[in-house]
């Protein structure tokens, strides 16, 4: 069981330099005894393989990860090309999170149609894997084609492991065969231990589960918690999220904010390990200060607790 963080946490307005702030902060999520640092992406903002592969070059021993890149609309070839390089760069420490993303959102950013998803994760998944095992790739499916005459691998860094940000039941049976494991965000520890373990457990492989979990340590709750609800009110009307905040038996997605001292805030991370979570990503840290940040790092680092 272990603790890592997701970055952006939410502090960065002001840098001077995005990519330098984000390199500090995981040398500062390092010292507080973290043990990952998880980068998401966005259509316009830093490309999450590229930092991950720089923060775990310039911070030897933790490990790095993207939560999530989407796979629309980008090729699974040049996607397994990237990984592969952050792989390699960071000594096999980089873990490549992926995600359908959400139709309402990416098909108008892209201009181009939304493939139909579980089939689009299934044939993004079986690229995926073979270019990772080294394989020829040959593959036309009906959402992915791919056809590389030869192994074409990046020496030091083939054999990336895949996690998926998946909570359907379609995503999580395409998920427990091809992928290594799941990345959930919003799906609380009833959701979790209910829907989401019972479907990775069939697999017959350990499978990893790592709970994505907005979390913050403050003497301020109310305040925390009312800036959390405004800034994560969109999450309950994206159909995937409604569904398992649903499947959790909660309204709005503040709900499962972890807001409070640190015996709250700890107690409220346990029961995610409990619920069956091999790992928790703390999420929004920085939401409202970089003090209120390093807080809940140095309070709920394994160093810490």
């Amino acid at each position: 069981m272990t603790i890592g963080v997701a970055l952006p946490a939410g502090d960065t307005g002001s840098a001077a330099n995005l990519v330098d702030e984000l390199l500090g902060q995981t040398r500062q999520a390092a010292a507080a005894g973290l043990k990952s640092v998880w980068f998401s992406q966005l259509p316009l903002s830093q490309d999450a393989v590229t930092v991950a592969a720089l923060a775990g070059r310039e911070v030897p021993g933790i490990e790095v990860g993207t939560s999530v890149v989407p796979t629309y609309p980008r090729h699974p070839l040049l996607v397994a090309s990237a990984a592969q390089t952050a792989a390699a760069a960071t000594g096999g420490r980089f873990t490549l999170g992926i995600g359908l993303g959400a139709k309402s959102f990416l098909g108008p950013v892209y201009g181009t149609e939304y493939p139909p998803p579980v089939r689009h994760l299934r044939e993004y998944l079986t690229v995926l894997r073979q270019v990772f095992a080294g394989e020829a790739v040959d593959f036309a499916g009906e959402t992915v084609e791919a056809h590389v005459p030869g192994p074409s691998t990046v020496a030091g860094g083939n054999d990336v492991p895949v996690l998926v940000a998946a909570m359907g039941p379609q995503a999580l049976a395409v998920t427990a065969e091809l992928a290594d494991g799941t990345l959930p965000y919003l799906a609380g520890p009833k959701a979790l231990s209910e829907r989401i373990v019972p479907v990775l457990a069939k697999a017959g492989t350990p499978k990893r589960i790592v709970a994505a979990v907005p979390a913050v340590v403050t003497d301020d709750p109310d305040a925390v918690r009312a800036l959390a609800a405004e800034q994560m009110a969109f999450y309950g009307q994206i159909p995937s999220y409604r569904r398992i905040l649903d499947a959790e038996g909660v309204d709005h997605p503040v709900e499962l904010a972890l807001i409070g001292d640190e015996k709250t805030v700890a107690q409220g991370i346990q029961r995610y390990f409990d619920a069956g979570a091999t790992d928790v990503v703390l999420s929004q840290t920085g939401i409202r200060s970089a003090e209120e940040r390093l807080r809940t790092w140095e309070a709920l680092s394994p160093a810490g607790s």
